[in-house]
């Protein structure tokens, strides 16, 4: 457990309840994109829909997951590298761009859910207070996904898990203006459709696609590493909780799905320890290795690899 001190972890919350604005944001993340969706399987498909679109909506999906993938978590939540002020600032505009709140609400959730996974007080464990058997497992497969959005999201913003956040006048600054970056995320998209095709409407097709549309197959891609890749997939080192690899979120969430890696070894930069296990994040971090743009990478050794082995690798 890095960053959090395993003696006397705080389980009580900064706030009262989830604020009212991230319910607003959560809400305009969650429900409307999928309305989006409706609107473009239904309207628009075939006939409102090109290359640029697609275009548009794969690369905004990777470049702004990337914010959050490696920047929110690899870096801000974990410090499994270092880096200068510049990278840092584009990694956590782009992490506020995929609308899953301010830089400090994400990082001080997930540092609390390291400190308490799988136990009594983790924001979002789908085992913990949910019931028995088979409608207690779906009732907690939800809470994980979604429910604890509307509920416990946001509500650990203090000194225990975000201390070194609130003393970091980039990373305020930077959170103060997130509803700058959430307007930015569907203005990009517009204006690239508007510029290379010519008209308002191509624009706002543009911004269904490449902003409602990768908006909603993100965040729930992201979703599911704290509901199925805590109830569904492999484990191959020791850990505390019930954290899952699962190859096909690691392919959605470039990364991210080895999940039991990651809470096996929380600081390291790399997810996908085995050569075969696709970690598209981990490739960029080393590219801006050796870029100089990072630097001081964490990884696990082999020897400490070995300690935590559950299980040979697979041929």
């Amino acid at each position: 457990m890095d960053l959090i001190a395993s003696a006397a972890i705080p389980t009580g919350t900064v706030r009262q309840r989830t604020s009212f604005a991230s319910q607003l944001v959560t809400i305009i993340a969650v429900v409307v994109p999928p309305l989006g969706l409706l609107s473009a399987m239904g309207l628009l498909w075939g006939v409102a829909f090109h290359w640029l679109d697609l275009a548009v909506l794969v690369g905004m999906y990777v470049v702004c997951a990337f914010g959050t993938t490696i920047g929110f978590h690899r870096y801000f939540t974990h410090k499994g590298f270092e880096t200068s002020n510049v990278v840092k600032a584009t990694l956590a505009v782009l992490g506020c761009m995929t609308m899953q709140g301010p830089l400090t609400q994400w990082v001080t959730d997930h540092r609390k859910h390291h400190a308490l996974s799988d136990e009594e007080g983790d924001p979002h464990s789908p085992h913990v207070g949910h019931g028995d058997g088979v409608w207690g497992a779906i009732k907690g497969f939800a809470h994980a996904h979604v429910g604890w959005l509307f509920t416990l999201k946001g509500m650990e913003r203090g000194r225990d898990y975000g201390k070194d956040l609130y003393e970091d006048r980039l990373v305020r600054t930077i959170d103060r203006l997130y509803l700058v970056w959430v307007v930015l995320t569907f203005a990009i998209p517009f204006a690239f459709g508007y510029i290379f095709g010519g008209s308002v409407a191509r624009g706002v097709e543009a911004a269904v696609w490449g902003g409602l549309l990768r908006i909603f197959l993100y965040q729930h891609a992201t979703f599911a590493v704290n509901s199925i890749c805590h109830m569904f997939g492999q484990r191959e080192y020791r850990s505390r909780d019930e954290s899952r690899n699962n190859w096909l979120i690691a392919v959605l969430v470039f990364g991210e799905g080895w999940h039991n890696n990651h809470h096996a070894f929380p600081s390291s930069a790399r997810h996908g320890l085995a050569r075969w296990q696709l970690d598209v994040s981990w490739w960029v971090i080393r590219g801006l290795e050796r870029l100089r743009l990072v630097w001081n990478v964490r990884r696990p050794s082999p020897e400490q690899m070995a300690r935590r082995r559950l299980q040979p690798d697979p041929v």
